[in-house]
């Protein structure tokens, strides 16, 4: 008998009954994926939500081809610290956690990782749990996009506000933990 996929052990991990985690989002303000210019983190200890954390980014490059998705415009972040400025932070809120969860967790994990290398900073070791798969094979839920799950869930969304997400990632894991 060979060893678990890592896909099964990020699944056990996220199904613990008081799971420690932290929910991740981020918004972007261009295709490049280090041009975070939002994150949400909603930290997750013994299965209740424990702090609840929004900063805006300051991206890279001042052009934002997703202003019509969330909101967010070169002017609203302008003044706000850039990735490598807030990292400290970001970094100290995501230490220790379990895992991390995000809702299309590969797109998530892409943008912390270039914005890590652009900083020049490790990025987490942590793995990421992905609630578009936890969604599928705890409730069958198809089409699975955050809005579709927390309508199934009655949880409420302002889609696309980088810690609203976050918290509905956050509730998705918890809600499947004790599924």
């Amino acid at each position: 008998m060979g060893r678990p996929s890592l896909a099964a052990s990020r699944a056990r991990a996220a199904l613990k009954p008081r799971p420690n985690f932290v929910a991740i989002d981020f918004e972007t303000a261009d295709y490049g994926p280090d041009s975070a210019c939002a994150v949400g983190l909603v930290r997750v200890e013994n299965g209740a939500i424990a702090r609840k954390k929004h900063y805006y980014i300051r991206p890279p490059r001042q052009d934002f081809a997703f202003t019509h998705i969330h909101g967010i415009s070169w002017e609203d972040v302008l003044d706000k610290p850039s990735f490598a400025e807030l990292w400290p932070e970001l970094k100290e809120e995501i230490s220790g956690a379990e895992f991390l969860a995000a809702h299309n967790s590969r797109f998530d994990q892409g943008v912390l990782n270039a914005c890590c290398q652009s900083a020049g900073v490790a990025a987490p070791k942590a793995p990421f749990v992905c609630t578009v798969s936890l969604a599928r094979k705890t409730w069958g839920i198809y089409p699975t996009k955050l809005p579709d799950v927390c309508r199934f869930l009655g949880l409420s969304l302002n889609h696309h506000e980088a810690l609203s997400d976050a918290e509905a990632c956050a509730r998705i894991v918890l809600a499947a933990s004790s599924a």
